[in-house]
């Protein structure tokens, strides 16, 4: 019988208060109840916060799509990620929001993705090279998948591999962050006064604060060669050579340096995640894998961007692991003004939480959800929900800016590690998904690499 792939588990129907924020903390996931799989909203009561979980697929295109200004980025929950990330794109609404997607999006449009795409390849390159050396034996992926998502983000940003100093020191710096980074802060559950200090942990806070310095050297830098007529022809000179049409304004340097925080958090913690699951899903599913490795030889005859258009089947695959392991699995928005959902009323001020992780995995909207089937998007079942409920990047005007950017890395990189190396699985570390940052294993995710040929 054909395995599932690995589904966390759901807590009792009933618990009190005290011990879902405990659940909560510890994984996001498994702290939420079975009926979320079958309920098309949900309504979660407390004496200190309202929040209401929404599946409808049409309930779910209002907020996102058709009214994106009535239902704003929680401030509550980017209280967490204000020592890193700022006053980023990733954080702000209104005409901050605005302003800052006028200036980045013009760097991800799909002319830049051919321009980005011999960066990416050479990531991947040395990526193949590093895993060479491992070949026969058992290693933890995520920790891989980590490393050269990190030298793809340096390489297009600022022309920078990995093993650069500054770049280096980031990606440390970094794994830090994600070891003392709690899922939620206290601000995230009480509407704190802004006078009133947040609750972070000191190692938090130092993290953030060395990454922060460390990007603002390299920020500082690039200001000073775009000056002197040298930087290179990247994403960071587009962006901060790219003036906002509307006022004029290009980015200072203290807001580039925001911007390249959540470029790294979102492109580095969230591609690592999908890569990882993508190759344990290859090794669980060896037909699929060998399918992606013929399918990959292309990249033998073909170096160019234009290879992509023969990796179909390897986007399909890393497009289904997307629906299972949505990198971010929920998205928190508030309502700002009062609201009527199924018949059901939302107050101002309600947390609407949208939830990839359960909407992509639905049993009223997906056929076989909790099983692993590139090939469904075929379908005409899959194609409506391709459309209606398939959001691992969100949609609408805050959809995500480097979706596209990632579409071509994920499939990339799987191809040209399924090309020179078979993955396997090790029997007995099955991973147990769990939400911290970005959906990954509670344990780490654990593959065998041989050689393609060898015996």
């Amino acid at each position: 019988m054909t395995p599932l792939p690995p589904k966390p588990p759901a807590r009792p129907e009933k618990v009190s208060l005290r011990r879902y924020v405990k659940l909560f903390r510890a994984d996001l996931l498994s702290a939420q109840p079975a009926k979320l799989y079958r309920a098309w909203m949900a309504e979660f009561r407390t004496p200190i916060f309202r929040s209401y979980l929404v599946n409808q697929p049409e309930l779910v295109k209002t907020v996102l799509r058709e009214r994106p200004e009535d239902f704003p980025k929680s401030e509550r929950v980017s209280e967490g990620l204000r020592p890193l990330l700022g006053q980023s794109v990733f954080v702000t609404n209104g005409e901050t929001w605005k302003r800052q997607r006028r200036i980045i999006d013009p760097a991800f449009e799909g002319g830049r993705l051919k321009d980005t795409f011999p960066a990416m390849r050479a990531a991947a390159e040395a990526c193949v090279a590093r895993l060479s050396a491992r070949a026969g034996a058992e290693l933890e992926i995520e920790e891989e998948t980590s490393h050269v998502a990190a030298d793809v983000i340096f390489r297009t940003l600022f022309s920078i591999p990995i093993e650069h100093e500054l770049a280096s020191a980031v990606f440390h710096e970094f794994r830090a962050y994600q070891r003392t980074q709690p899922v939620v802060n206290l601000a995230a559950f009480v509407p704190l006064p802004r006078w009133m200090p947040r609750f972070f942990r000191r190692e938090t806070k130092l993290a953030a604060r060395r990454i922060r310095d460390l990007i603002t050297r390299l920020t500082a830098e690039r200001a000073a060669e775009i000056a002197a007529g040298s930087a290179p022809d990247d994403l960071a000179t587009k962006i901060m050579t790219t003036p906002d049409p509307v006022t004029g304004e290009t980015f200072a340097t203290a807001e580039m340096v925001d911007q390249v925080a959540i470029f790294f958090l979102a492109g580095h913690e969230t591609s690592a995640s999908a890569l990882a699951w993508s190759l344990y899903l290859m090794a669980l599913y060896p037909d699929w894998q060998a399918r992606v490795a013929e399918e990959a030889m292309a990249l033998e005859e073909e170096a160019g961007f234009a290879v992509m258009s023969r990796l179909r089947i390897s986007r399909d695959v890393f497009r289904e692991t997307l629906r299972l392991y949505p990198p971010v699995p929920m998205m928190v928005r508030e309502a700002a003004c009062p609201e009527r959902f199924r018949d059901r009323a939302v107050a101002r001020g309600s947390q609407v939480v949208l939830s990839p992780w359960h909407l992509h995995r639905h049993e009223r909207i997906w056929e076989r959800p909790d099983a692993f089937d590139p090939a469904r998007f075929a379908t005409e079942n899959g194609r409506a929900c391709l459309r209606d409920a398939y959001i691992p990047f969100s949609a609408g005007p805050r959809v995500c800016t480097g979706a596209g950017f990632a579409m071509v890395e994920g499939p990339l990189i799987l191809s040209m590690i399924l090309r020179e190396f078979r993955v396997l699985p090790v029997a007995e570390r099955v991973p147990v998904p769990v939400a911290h940052l970005t959906v990954r294993s509670k344990a780490g995710i654990w593959l065998r690499l041989e050689r393609r040929g060898a015996a």
